[in-house]
């Protein structure tokens, strides 16, 4: 029974392996398929790029030339050259400034054919193989400038035996025809030197231009004898046999991938190439690039094998390591079942602790919620019972100003009475009119009252400052002004507002002054100042008096509630203030020295609301 179990895991053993070796073959199969495309993948991007750089490059240069002819066909001394019998100095002039500019331009050869076909003028008029005198009918580049006013062709040389762009452009009045060739040796040069394979093609298929010589006036596919002719007898190639090019499909690769194609002939060894191509805009030919693919995807290949093997091995060595792991953690899960269940009991034990903990928690919770509800409410009432008790602070200066115009109500009721006795009617109506403003007088004053008493409204609109500081003024001037005491003011625009709740903000200006009056009160000179200054976005109030100034060891806790330093005070006033200012966006703050004492009240800044009076403010 030993043996036999001994056997069975030596042939489980031998399958491992066998499946192991397999999977390795497969991955490494794998995975030069894959690189290879990816490399296929990465020429093609890497050809196309090069693609567009050489069509550019070709376009450049045939740009370069096309208006050349245009130019050209509209000079005086061209058009007399073809004039019957020019006179001798006229062509030679016209030849000399042709050469001038072919080497200027970079152009083969420009000349001046006539309306017969013969040439009358050209920059190689002094060369052995010059073209004045040649007839040039037979061109079809000739016969389309004639009958449509330009032409373009490419052809080998009948004279020069070079291949070259023909250029055609007709005279005024068809006297003849100015042609420009350009050859695409530098180009051509360009290519062999980057070592590219590199040709141009026509709508036929023919080569016109390439970077390998021989390929020159071959074809990508055959031509029938109808075509053949008919070249032959433009001579646009010459005697050229126009065979095809050395290019052949990959065996097996045609279908999937038909611009992997084979390149070489019977001298030369065949080599694989990507062969990409585009159009060249302006003309109807194809530029083709050959780029060369073993090498790259050969190497390509051998890292992706490599890469799959060891990929393939490291996976296989974890599975086994996995498959031998295994038998260990069975002998394992015996023990980490009891334990598991000793650890499930000690966790319900101690979750059942946490919910007790996590039930007089909530209940913490609540009553802390309730503690800071009733901390508000305490707050709020402490708030009204402070404005309540300021209240007496002013109720002076309040009855003070309430009975002044009382007493000039009971004056002006009793003149009134006499002037009616007296048949005086339009002085009666003045005085009637002056009671009038005496009782609006009152009645701003009482709401100015009610307003510093009652609660706060939650209110934060656009308050004008002017009507602000107004309120305020109403309620403290008398005080001053009867305790002596300089209460100067800004002249304040109308204009100018600031975000808040209005009634709460004048009781905020009513309290710094009526600090300030109590701090100057006594001194030789007394004197307390309200200023403004207004910045981008934020508008500051400035309380400041002449007193003693407020000691450094309490400077700190002025804004506390309940600390004062007045024997009759309850100490809110100033903490109610920063409340309000607070509220609307604002802070308040102090400067104090031996000098006096300046409270700033920063509010943000609004758009002036639109019952603000216009109207400004006079210095007490």
């Amino acid at each position: 029974m030993e043996t036999f179990t001994l056997s069975r895991h030596g042939y489980r053993r031998t399958l491992i392996a066998l499946a192991g070796l397999a999977a390795l073959v497969l991955a490494s199969w794998l995975g030069g398929r894959v690189a290879e495309r990816w490399a296929l993948a990465d020429l093609r991007r890497t050809a196309t790029s090069a693609l567009g750089l050489h069509v550019a490059a070709l376009r450049a240069e045939m740009q370069t030339q096309s208006s050349l002819p245009l130019a050209l066909a509209a000079d005086p001394e061209i058009a007399r050259v073809v004039e019957p019998a020019p006179a001798p100095t006229l062509v030679a002039g016209v030849n000399g400034r042709l050469a001038q500019i072919a080497e200027a331009t970079g152009a083969a050869v420009i000349y001046v054919i006539g309306a017969d076909g013969v040439t009358v003028a050209a920059s190689n008029a002094g060369a052995e193989k010059s073209f004045v005198g040649r007839d040039y009918a037979f061109r079809p580049y000739f016969k389309q400038a004639m009958a449509a006013g330009a032409g373009s062709q490419f052809a080998l040389g009948t004279v020069s035996g070079r291949p070259g762009y023909y250029l055609a452009r007709r005279l005024p009045r068809s006297a003849g025809v100015v042609v420009v060739k350009i050859e695409f040796d530098g180009i051509e040069a360009a290519w062999r030197a980057g070592r590219e394979s590199v040709f141009v093609t026509d709508s036929r298929g023919i080569v016109l231009v390439a970077s390998e010589p021989g390929w020159r006036f071959q074809a990508l596919r055959g031509i029938d004898e109808a075509e053949r002719r008919r070249i032959r007898e433009a001579l646009e190639f010459g005697g050229a046999p126009l065979s095809p090019l050395p290019l052949f499909p990959l065996e097996g690769l045609r279908e999937t991938s038909p611009d992997l194609v084979r390149v070489g002939g019977a001298a030369t060894p065949a080599w694989p190439a990507l062969m990409r191509d585009a159009a060249i805009p302006g003309t109807d030919w194809r530029l083709h690039t050959l780029t060369p693919i073993a090498a790259a995807v050969q190497r390509e290949v051998a890292q992706g094998r490599v890469i799959a093997l060891l990929a393939t091995g490291l996976a296989w060595g974890g599975l086994a390591t996995l498959i031998g792991r295994r038998r260990r953690i069975r002998a394992r899960l015996a023990e980490a079942a009891a334990r598991r269940e000793e650890l499930e009991a000690r966790v319900a034990e101690r979750t059942r602790a946490l919910s007790e903990a996590n039930r007089q928690l909530l209940a913490e919770i609540e009553e802390r919620r309730r503690a800071e509800a009733e901390r508000e409410r305490l707050g709020r009432e402490l708030a009204q019972a402070g404005r309540l008790a300021a209240l007496g602070q002013f109720a002076a200066s309040m009855a003070h100003e309430i009975n002044q115009p009382l007493a000039a109500i009971r004056s002006y009721a009793d003149n009134t009475a006499i002037l009616v006795s007296r048949g005086r009617v339009e002085d009666a109506a003045e005085n009637v009119s002056a009671i009038g403003r005496l009782t609006e007088r009152i009645g701003t004053l009482t709401r100015q009252l009610k307003g510093f008493a009652r609660r706060a409204s939650g209110r934060r609109e656009p308050v004008a400052l002017a009507e602000i500081v107004r309120g305020s003024l109403e309620v403290v001037g008398a005080r001053a002004a009867q305790a002596g005491i300089t209460l100067a003011t800004p002249e304040l625009p109308p204009g100018l507002a600031v975000l808040g709740d209005g009634p709460r903000l004048e009781q905020v200006v009513v309290n710094l002054l009526q600090n300030a009056l109590d701090a100057v009160s006594g001194r030789p000179t007394p004197s307390v100042s309200l200023g403004v200054e207004v910045t981008d976005g934020r508008v500051a109030v400035e309380v400041a008096d002449n007193g003693p100034g407020i000691p450094d060891t309490v400077r700190a806790q002025v804004f506390d509630p309940f600390f004062t330093t007045k024997s009759e005070g309850l100490g809110l006033g100033l903490a109610i203030s920063r409340g309000i200012v607070e509220e609307g966006g604002g802070t308040l703050g102090l400067r104090s020295g031996p000098e006096g004492t300046i409270f700033r009240m920063e509010l943000a800044r609004a758009d002036a609301p639109k019952d603000a009076r216009a109207g400004s403010l006079e210095t007490t």
